[in-house]
Protein backbone atom coordinates (compact mmCIF):
# COMPACT_ATOMS: atom_id res chain seq x y z
CA UNK A 1 0.00 0.00 0.00
CA UNK A 2 1.24 3.47 -0.88
CA UNK A 3 2.24 5.73 1.94
CA UNK A 4 0.41 9.04 2.21
CA UNK A 5 1.92 12.07 3.93
CA UNK A 6 0.00 12.86 7.06
CA UNK A 7 -0.08 15.57 9.66
CA UNK A 8 3.47 14.80 10.80
CA UNK A 9 4.82 16.45 7.63
CA UNK A 10 3.67 19.94 8.61
CA UNK A 11 5.68 22.51 10.51
CA UNK A 12 4.55 22.96 14.10
CA UNK A 13 3.40 26.54 13.38
CA UNK A 14 1.05 25.22 10.69
CA UNK A 15 -0.25 22.57 13.09
CA UNK A 16 -0.90 25.28 15.69
CA UNK A 17 -2.88 27.24 13.08
CA UNK A 18 -4.79 24.03 12.31
CA UNK A 19 -5.54 23.66 16.01
CA UNK A 20 -7.02 27.15 16.10
CA UNK A 21 -9.09 26.37 13.00
CA UNK A 22 -10.37 23.19 14.68
CA UNK A 23 -11.40 25.36 17.63
CA UNK A 24 -13.53 27.37 15.22
CA UNK A 25 -11.30 30.39 14.84
CA UNK A 26 -12.32 31.68 11.41
CA UNK A 27 -9.23 33.82 10.83
CA UNK A 28 -7.00 30.73 11.16
CA UNK A 29 -9.28 28.73 8.86
CA UNK A 30 -9.04 31.53 6.29
CA UNK A 31 -5.27 31.79 6.74
CA UNK A 32 -4.85 28.07 6.05
CA UNK A 33 -7.20 28.31 3.08
CA UNK A 34 -5.44 31.31 1.52
CA UNK A 35 -1.80 30.51 2.33
CA UNK A 36 -1.18 27.16 0.73
CA UNK A 37 -2.90 24.79 3.15
CA UNK A 38 -6.46 24.37 1.84
CA UNK A 39 -6.29 20.67 2.70
CA UNK A 40 -5.89 21.53 6.38
CA UNK A 41 -8.71 24.06 6.23
CA UNK A 42 -10.91 21.37 4.68
CA UNK A 43 -9.73 18.83 7.27
CA UNK A 44 -10.69 21.15 10.13
CA UNK A 45 -14.16 21.47 8.63
CA UNK A 46 -14.41 17.73 7.95
CA UNK A 47 -13.81 17.11 11.65
CA UNK A 48 -16.84 19.32 12.30
CA UNK A 49 -18.96 17.15 9.99
CA UNK A 50 -18.80 19.21 6.81
CA UNK A 51 -19.63 16.78 3.98
CA UNK A 52 -18.49 19.26 1.31
CA UNK A 53 -15.07 19.43 2.96
CA UNK A 54 -14.87 15.63 2.91
CA UNK A 55 -15.70 15.58 -0.79
CA UNK A 56 -13.16 18.31 -1.49
CA UNK A 57 -10.43 16.29 0.24
CA UNK A 58 -11.16 13.23 -1.90
CA UNK A 59 -11.46 15.25 -5.11
CA UNK A 60 -8.20 17.14 -4.54
CA UNK A 61 -6.03 14.13 -3.72
CA UNK A 62 -6.03 14.37 0.06
CA UNK A 63 -7.90 11.16 0.88
CA UNK A 64 -5.73 10.62 3.94
CA UNK A 65 -7.30 13.61 5.68
CA UNK A 66 -10.86 12.61 4.81
CA UNK A 67 -10.17 9.11 6.06
CA UNK A 68 -8.40 10.50 9.13
CA UNK A 69 -11.57 12.43 9.91
CA UNK A 70 -13.50 9.16 9.66
CA UNK A 71 -10.92 7.46 11.88
CA UNK A 72 -11.43 10.22 14.45
CA UNK A 73 -15.13 9.42 14.29
CA UNK A 74 -14.22 5.88 15.35
CA UNK A 75 -14.74 4.07 12.05
CA UNK A 76 -12.74 0.84 12.29
CA UNK A 77 -12.02 0.52 8.55
CA UNK A 78 -10.73 4.08 8.48
CA UNK A 79 -8.44 3.40 11.44
CA UNK A 80 -7.05 0.29 9.75
CA UNK A 81 -6.43 2.24 6.54
CA UNK A 82 -4.72 5.10 8.40
CA UNK A 83 -2.58 2.59 10.29
CA UNK A 84 -1.38 1.05 7.03
CA UNK A 85 -1.23 4.07 4.70
CA UNK A 86 0.10 6.83 6.95
CA UNK A 87 2.68 7.31 9.67
CA UNK A 88 1.58 5.87 13.01
CA UNK A 89 1.32 9.36 14.52
CA UNK A 90 -1.90 9.86 12.53
CA UNK A 91 -3.51 6.73 13.96
CA UNK A 92 -2.44 7.65 17.48
CA UNK A 93 -3.82 11.15 16.96
CA UNK A 94 -7.17 9.77 15.76
CA UNK A 95 -7.40 7.49 18.78
CA UNK A 96 -6.31 10.25 21.16
CA UNK A 97 -9.18 12.39 19.85
CA UNK A 98 -11.44 9.77 21.49
CA UNK A 99 -9.36 9.85 24.69
CA UNK A 100 -7.75 6.45 24.14
CA UNK A 101 -5.29 6.18 27.03
CA UNK A 102 -2.70 4.18 25.06
CA UNK A 103 -2.70 6.75 22.27
CA UNK A 104 -2.45 9.68 24.68
CA UNK A 105 0.47 7.97 26.44
CA UNK A 106 2.17 7.19 23.11
CA UNK A 107 1.91 10.81 21.94
CA UNK A 108 3.27 12.03 25.29
CA UNK A 109 6.15 9.53 25.32
CA UNK A 110 7.10 10.57 21.79
CA UNK A 111 7.03 14.24 22.76
CA UNK A 112 4.25 15.09 20.31
CA UNK A 113 2.57 17.72 22.46
CA UNK A 114 1.01 19.51 19.49
CA UNK A 115 -0.94 16.35 18.66
CA UNK A 116 -2.08 16.03 22.27
CA UNK A 117 -3.27 19.64 22.15
CA UNK A 118 -5.11 19.09 18.86
CA UNK A 119 -6.64 15.84 20.14
CA UNK A 120 -7.99 17.71 23.15
CA UNK A 121 -9.59 20.36 20.92
CA UNK A 122 -11.06 17.74 18.60
CA UNK A 123 -12.51 15.95 21.61
CA UNK A 124 -14.22 19.18 22.68
CA UNK A 125 -15.70 19.53 19.18
CA UNK A 126 -16.91 15.93 19.26
CA UNK A 127 -18.45 16.34 22.71
CA UNK A 128 -20.22 19.52 21.58
CA UNK A 129 -21.57 17.77 18.48
CA UNK A 130 -22.80 14.85 20.56
CA UNK A 131 -24.57 17.17 23.00
CA UNK A 132 -26.17 19.15 20.18
CA UNK A 133 -27.40 15.96 18.51
CA UNK A 134 -28.83 14.47 21.68
CA UNK A 135 -31.20 17.24 22.71
CA UNK A 136 -34.91 16.62 23.19
CA UNK A 137 -35.79 18.74 20.15
CA UNK A 138 -33.47 17.04 17.67
CA UNK A 139 -35.30 15.11 14.99
CA UNK A 140 -33.45 12.16 13.47
CA UNK A 141 -34.58 10.90 10.09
Amino acid sequence: MAQFPGLEHYDIRILLALNESIKGEKKFFEWLLNNGYPELAAFSNAIRGDKNAMQWLFQHRYPQFAILSNAIDGEDKARVWIGKACHIVNLMFAMACREDERALKWLAQNKLAVFLTMAHEVNIVLDTQAAENAGPYVMHF
